[in-house]
């Protein structure tokens, strides 16, 4: 499982798991913990148990159960059996960027259904409440067709970057 850091690297990891917390946490809507977690998955050399992981935050098993959910659900964390091993482990995606960006296509995929659906029943209501109906729809499916031209990028950008 995860090495024991020495001295140094444990106040440097630290400090980055703390910014984790703190900035990707925020920027992401997450809890300030899924932020931390993130953080402490993404440094660790090798998958953690759940209990390595609530010690790690110093949370309980249900908040660290939580947290690890959110990450699974946003695409950057992954549950695993390794042989051998009795409790599941979680750890970082290598392709935790594809994943996160997979959850937001998706989640803007589901609120491109809402905006036309809305402007479909919306048709009896007053013009200014079809506009913004349609404003709604028209939005989301910009957004739509940028991540999805997005998340095609990367993934580009990924092979090559791979491939040298």
């Amino acid at each position: 499982m995860p090495h024991a850091p020495h001295n140094g690297e444990a106040a440097d990891n630290s400090q980055l798991i703390d910014d984790f917390g703190l900035r990707i946490g925020r920027a992401m809507g997450w809890p300030p913990m899924a932020g931390r977690l993130a953080g402490i998955l993404m440094l660790s050399p090798a998958p953690m148990t759940l209990s390595e992981l609530q010690q790690a935050l110093g949370a309980s098993k249900g908040s660290a159960s939580e947290m690890t959910r959110l990450l699974m659900t946003h695409g950057t964390v992954d549950r695993i059996k390794l042989p051998g091993v009795r409790q599941a482990v979680y750890e970082w995606r290598d392709d935790a960027w594809v994943g996160c960006l997979q959850y937001q296509l998706d989640q803007t995929t589901q609120l491109l259904d809402l905006a036309r659906t809305a402007h479909d029943r919306g048709s009896h209501l007053p013009s200014a409440q079809q506009t913004r109906l349609l404003d709604m729809r028209t939005f989301y499916e910009f957004m739509v067709e940028q991540l999805r031209q997005l998340l095609g990028d990367y993934k580009r950008q990924l092979r090559t970057h791979d491939s040298r």
